[in-house]
């Protein structure tokens, strides 16, 4: 076991950092990395999204884009591009989970997990209400402990779903 008071300090240090920072770096990245193909920063609104998604879509839309193919296929490639960077940033944007809230609390609090299933630190559960989730930044041991628990919506309601950020993926969510 490492401790502060092992002669692996630097193992212990480097311990606590993966399991302290380094789950939440990865979906930071990612969501820096949607914020920079729509060219927006942190403070962008829901209504700021959809006003520089549609003004960017209107320059890229593959049907503008009719004298070559090579072009069209650039224009189809970045279309698609900035139509998941948009629905990323609005499925985990505080405004929509503030407008989801209280759906979300009904589905972690009464549906149980009907299926789930763990990839690069993203935890994704089928609810058996319907509902779909992903969680991000979940260590592989947190998800070790899911699979391992006698009662995994349990471990689940205490240790995932209000500890990692959250987006719905059972439906397009946002604003018109």
């Amino acid at each position: 076991m490492l401790s502060p008071f092992s002669k692996n300090w630097e193992g212990f240090l480097v311990h606590i950092y993966c399991c302290t920072f380094a789950p939440h770096y990865s979906y930071m990245k990612r969501i820096e990395r949607h914020r920079a193909i729509l060219g927006v920063d942190d403070k962008a609104t829901l209504s700021d999204l959809k006003k520089v998604y549609r003004k960017i879509m209107m320059e890229w839309h593959p049907d503008k884009f009719q004298e070559s193919e090579e072009a069209k296929k650039e224009a189809e490639v970045k279309s698609a591009k900035l139509i998941a960077s948009y629905h990323f940033l609005v499925s985990v944007h505080k405004e929509t989970h503030e407008a989801t809230f209280a759906e979300y609390t009904k589905t972690i609090s009464e549906a149980s997990m009907d299926d789930f299933e763990f990839k690069s630190e993203i935890l994704r559960v089928v609810f058996s209400d319907g509902n779909e989730y992903e969680y991000y930044g979940v260590p592989k041991a947190i998800y070790v402990k899911l699979v391992n628990s006698d009662t995994p919506d349990r471990f689940a309601r205490r240790h995932i779903y209000e500890n990692y950020l959250y987006r719905s993926t059972s439906k397009i969510v946002g604003g018109n």
